[in-house]
């Protein structure tokens, strides 16, 4: 009996995929048949997914992108089109956390994740909205647009007042995107995890902290968890959509 792969004849593309959930997503799609565009800023990494991905026997195309960079996204997303013959999947994985308080942390820091994490996921987004119109327009066709946003967008996390706003802009941008979308037959997902074991919070002392903080009260969540989430998702029939999925540790409250 002839298996077919779940995404098999899926074009996706994945922001943020040289490392994390980014990274995990896109082996996982191109696991289950898609073919998958790498976007992120460290080539280096890109280029090593993409040979693991092809040593198991997937299909994968490496283009650096820096999403803060407004000049360098539609480029990109002309090659990702040409490259995979179209694109019927996007998943906005790219996004950075830099925890500090209103009262001290730099405001440069505020500037680059509203840049990276909200700026960057509408610009990145509009760019690839002809490519999913025009995946969605043929009758049976499916096309998903999908973002990771956070739990941090619906409850308070202390020290995280900046990327909460942005990840609440992010999961409202969706909602209302869903409505613009839906009837072109492209279906929006907001996933909103809880907290993830990734390089996210490696990038300062408070945040390294908080991290090791939480891991003696929690189990974190992993990348390949909610890489699962976003496989599933997107394998639904396309009469099913998931407009909004919460994906927590059992542990963390």
């Amino acid at each position: 009996m002839t298996v077919i792969s779940p995404l098999a004849g899926r074009r996706a593309v994945v922001t943020g995929a040289s490392s994390g959930i980014g990274a995990a997503t896109a082996r996982l799609l191109a696991a289950r048949g898609a073919d998958v565009a790498l976007l992120a800023r460290r080539r280096d990494r890109l280029d090593a997914l993409r040979e693991e991905i092809e040593k198991e026997g997937g299909r994968a195309v490496a283009i650096p992108l820096d999403l803060a960079d407004k000049d360098a996204i539609e480029p990109a997303a002309q090659e990702a089109v040409r490259a995979l013959g179209g694109v019927d999947l996007v998943v906005n994985a790219a996004g950075i956390l830099l925890p500090g308080l209103a009262t001290d942390a730099p405001v440069e820091e505020w500037e680059r994740q509203i840049a990276l994490n909200l700026t960057g996921v509408l610009r990145l987004s509009r760019a690839f909205l002809p490519a999913l119109i025009e995946a969605a327009s043929p009758a049976g066709k499916v096309a998903d647009l999908v973002t990771i946003s956070s739990i941090a967008a619906r409850q308070a996390e202390f020290g995280t007042s900046v990327y909460a706003a942005t990840k609440a802009a992010v999961s409202h941008l969706s909602r209302n995107l869903r409505l613009e979308l839906a009837p072109r037959g492209i279906r929006v997902t907001d996933i909103q995890p809880g907290m993830v074991e990734t390089e996210l919070l490696s990038g300062s002392e408070l945040g390294t902290a908080w991290a090791e903080d939480m891991k003696t009260r929690i189990d974190p969540l992993t990348a390949e968890d909610v890489a699962e989430v976003v496989a599933f998702t997107v394998a639904r029939p396309r009469h099913v959509g998931l407009p909004e999925i919460v994906l927590m540790p059992a542990k963390q409250v």
